[in-house]
């Protein structure tokens, strides 16, 4: 979720401003990349109509890159081997926690002597490489969301490890701040938009920047996503992945739309309903809340709700009919008449998958349910059913239909609700659903009406 809300603020700033909206894949972890990872990220970004502008940048593929930026840091004095084993820097965290001291590297290998480093070598010691950080300097920037940000070095938890153990003759794999830094400056980045939990990420890389030279793009740390409590948003709360939205039947435009909504106050003439388009047009920075953005269910279910109930009828069998067809039912009929029976579902959906069970007494024979067989045993329904069935038009007419339950009802000797719901419970195995009369007419259409109704015939 906080991915995807992060590539819609930067698809709508880049929209806004005539720029260029850039898709990066960062999977220099390779412990921690898959390509079914990616293929989740592109298929969710296309599903969201998050269209970018140039071929994607694969970080894993520039790593000769990374690792000349590196040289260059250690041929500068900008950055030096370190040679501590785990079981140093292991302890080195153990004293500072006795002593109650944040963790963070002691530089202690910041001033080998060549005598060190040599033996180091002899011993066949691996090293990391590290980016000296300067604890009394300040680091500034002006982001757009949050304003003037001060970060002092001392605050950075020591030198910075920008690639991982390799024999000391060699660099080893670039790792997550080295490498965006290299990649920004080759791609040309001009803004970065992402979580506020980057913030001391990005004190780190602006020191980057000014060691490789480079003018500093512009930041803004937009808000987390939280919880109704207030607390950051995690698979506990039953936050999924964009594709499992999709399984569970939202909509693109719904989740889009809810995305802006997550730490943007759009303007009032806006309103809460819009399109990406449209909340490009007015996107800007100064409306993202500086305050965590919290998950609401219940406004999503209602967005969701209303972009459904505004489709058509062909737009809506569409979105249902695969739907449909994986859970095992009958879609043989006409297209106009699936049509026809979207458009009677629609107004009660809050998601896709909704339409599946209340199209199911439509597209398979239903097994009625304990509250319809009791119905069918009300006194006088029976009766009822008989009589429907003897005088039936052979055209279904909506007012003949009507016209036709009073009539059995007053030959039974009940009220027409008896009737009624005697005729719901044997068209559709169940005594709620949409109006009884679309309904029988739909089931006419297809010739499934009478058949149900002698079944629930005793």
């Amino acid at each position: 979720m906080g991915t995807a809300r992060t590539a819609v603020f930067n698809w709508l700033f880049a929209r806004r401003h005539g720029g260029r909206f850039l898709l990066r894949i960062e999977d220099t972890d390779r412990e921690r990349s898959k390509q079914a990872f990616t293929d989740s990220i592109l298929t969710g970004l296309r599903w969201l109509g998050l269209d970018w502008d140039e071929e994607i940048v694969f970080q894993s593929q520039r790593s000769r890159d990374h690792r000349e930026a590196i040289a260059a840091l250690l041929a500068n004095g900008r950055a030096y081997r370190c040679y501590a084993t785990e079981a140093e820097l292991n302890a080195m965290r153990e004293a500072q926690q006795a002593a109650q001291q944040a963790p963070r590297y002691d530089n202690r290998h910041r001033h080998l002597s060549p005598q060190q480093i040599a033996a180091f070598h002899k011993e066949g010691r691996p090293a990391v490489v590290r980016f000296r950080i300067d604890d009394t300097q300040e680091i500034l920037w002006q982001d757009m969301v949050r304003g003037p940000m001060r970060w002092h070095g001392a605050d950075l938890g020591g030198d910075m490890v920008i690639a991982r153990h390799a024999p000391a003759d060699q660099i080893g794999d670039p790792l997550y701040n080295l490498a965006v830094v290299v990649d920004d400056i080759a791609m040309g980045i001009t803004h970065v938009i992402r979580g506020e939990d980057h913030i001391a990420n990005t004190a780190k890389q602006l020191l980057l920047y000014n060691a490789l030279g480079a003018p500093q793009p512009s930041f803004a740390h937009t808000p987390l996503i939280l919880n109704k409590e207030g607390r950051k948003l995690s698979k506990r709360d039953g936050v999924t992945s964009i594709d499992d939205f999709q399984a569970l039947g939202y909509t693109a435009a719904a989740i889009g739309n809810y995305m802006c909504l997550l730490g943007w106050s759009p303007p009032v003439e806006l309103g809460e309903r819009f399109d990406l388009a449209e909340a490009a047009a007015v996107f800007g920075f100064d409306r993202v809340n500086r305050a965590g953005g919290r998950f609401d269910w219940d406004k999503l279910n209602w967005l969701n709700s209303q972009v459904l109930h505004a489709m058509d009828g062909a737009t809506l069998r569409d979105a249902l009919l695969p739907r449909w067809r994986q859970a095992g039912l009958n879609t043989d009929q006409p297209q106009a008449w699936q049509e026809q029976l979207a458009a009677l579902l629609g107004p009660s959906l809050v998601v896709l998958q909704d339409g599946v069970e209340q199209a199911r007494p439509f597209l398979s024979t239903p097994e009625p349910d304990d509250a319809s067989r009791a119905q069918l045993q009300v006194e006088g329904c029976q009766a009822a059913l008989r009589h429907v069935l003897q005088h039936r038009p052979q055209a279904f007419e909506a007012a003949a239909a009507k016209a036709l339950l009073t009539a059995a009802a007053r030959a039974a000797g009940v009220r027409k609700g008896v009737v009624m719901k005697g005729v719901r419970a044997a068209l559709l195995g169940c005594l709620h659903g949409p109006d009884l009369l679309l309904s029988w007419e739909l089931l006419h259409g297809v010739g499934e009406d009478d058949p149900r109704l002698r079944a629930a015939l005793r």
